[in-house]
């Protein structure tokens, strides 16, 4: 695997929980969605991992859908529920352990700070 490859493995492990936090600011139906991803990431979010991880979101609770009309077309727009934002709040409670720390020091670049953060065996 190249490292291509290995950047946009890193980009997929992100994209459950920011497809939930893009929903939580406005509703959204799955083509903005994925549009809004591509702004954020550059990366293109597959038709084939967001539908169906909208529909399980929405079989559980976290999010509503509602079918609305656009000229000719329906198209089903998500509401974040409570239980989403519930949802949404323990992933980011997750992000405020350590782990939080070591990915903002990757992200920044400052090796020093990530290297202080691993517990050393």
């Amino acid at each position: 695997m190249n490292e291509e490859k290995f950047a946009e493995a890193f980009i997929r492990a992100f994209s459950k929980p920011l497809i939930l936090w893009l929903i939580c600011h406005k509703p959204m139906h799955g083509y903005n969605l994925i549009k809004e991803f591509k702004i954020i990431t550059g990366k293109r979010l597959k038709p084939a991992v967001i539908y169906p991880f909208l529909h399980a979101l929405e079989e559980k609770g976290y999010v509503v859908g509602i079918w609305m009309t656009r000229g000719k077309r329906k198209i089903k727009s998500y509401s974040i529920t409570q239980k989403g934002k519930r949802l949404l709040s323990s992933v980011r409670n997750r992000f405020k352990m350590p782990i939080g720390d070591i990915i903002l020091a990757l992200l920044s670049g400052d090796r020093e700070k990530v290297e202080g953060r691993i517990i050393k065996q």
